[in-house]
């Protein structure tokens, strides 16, 4: 645990942490799109069955599967943890597929309003209040994804998919009472049976490209599982060690390297109405980055003045 003192700076070693884990799944684009001739199905199947090894030593390591093994006697917990299993396997098949079609820059505007959205659903689900920065914000956020779909003539699936998923599955995730490890490993746990089905069917099938032809399509399936559990335990663990209002900021790397890996590694085109959505979601970003330092500022200079009484 943190004491109160340091609770008010970052600690250099949760920054290198969440930084690192928020440049990894920005450049992660790069892996997927290496396993473009792979189907998203067969990819998520790999990043289940393969990070379950992974999420189960490190809880063996730091002497928490206890904690797991209770969770699967709680028809409670598992319940929960079904909801949030589905929710992150959707977000990730939307993730994979937008990057092997083409719609990168689609998936990185999705991970951009995604903070926004999860900002409204604590106003509508939990009633949090919400200053007139934040409402502006979310309306300039709104007005890019209008924008969008008027210049498009069809909503921005990708974007919206990945926004609704990732901010239900955050949402529901903060009512399983397990850490962040132990409720990943729950997770895909939970998966793992349905994961290692759709791959003993391609298998009998003869779809299966693991162990196919070359060792490169097995040897990047085997690296699902880590580049899916090691960056998501490195953020859990420094995401405690740094300030809410630096995690909030330091989120928009993914989405950026995104954004830059669609357009100068992909060659995705710009056109005229993302060059208007984007600044827009910029825009209200900046809005939103400036009313949580306001909101943090507030609450650091309250918690001074009630020490000093």
């Amino acid at each position: 645990m943190r004491s109160p003192a340091d609770l008010d700076s970052d600690s250099p070693r949760g920054l290198v942490l969440v930084t690192l884990t928020y440049a990894l799944w920005g450049f992660l684009p790069l892996y997927m799109k290496a396993l473009a001739h792979v189907p998203p199905i067969e990819v998520i199947a790999h990043r289940v069955v393969w990070s379950l090894p992974i999420a189960a030593a490190v809880l063996v390591w730091q002497r928490r599967s206890a904690e797991v093994i209770a969770a699967l006697r709680s028809p409670r917990l598992l319940a929960m943890a079904v909801l949030t299993a589905m929710l992150i396997s959707v977000n990730w098949l939307i993730y994979v597929w937008a990057i092997v079609s083409g719609q990168a820059m689609e998936a990185a505007l999705g991970y951009y309003i995604n903070p926004l959205f999860s900002v409204l659903l604590g106003a509508v689900l939990l009633k949090e209040r919400l200053g007139r920065t934040q409402l502006l914000a979310i309306a300039l956020a709104a007005a890019a994804v209008l924008m969008m779909t008027v210049q498009a003539g069809r909503l921005p699936l990708v974007a919206l998919g990945l926004t609704l998923s990732w901010g239900f599955y955050a949402y529901c995730k903060k009512s399983l009472p397990l850490g962040p490890n132990q409720g990943f490993t729950l997770e895909v746990l939970v998966l793992c049976p349905f994961a290692a089905g759709i791959l003993l069917w391609l298998t009998l099938t003869g779809q299966s490209h693991f162990g196919a032809g070359s060792g490169r399509d097995t040897l990047l399936l085997l690296g699902c599982g880590v580049i899916t559990a090691i960056p998501l335990m490195m953020y859990a663990n420094g995401a405690k060690l740094v300030r809410l209002s630096t995690v909030g900021i330091l989120q928009y790397i993914t989405p950026t390297l995104i954004f830059l890996c669609a357009v100068l590694v992909f060659g995705e085109p710009f056109d005229q109405s993302r060059r208007i959505a984007f600044p827009l979601i910029w825009a209200a970003l900046a809005m939103y980055s400036l009313g949580l330092w306001r909101q943090y500022g507030a609450a650091r200079k309250a918690a001074v003045t009630g020490r000093m009484q």
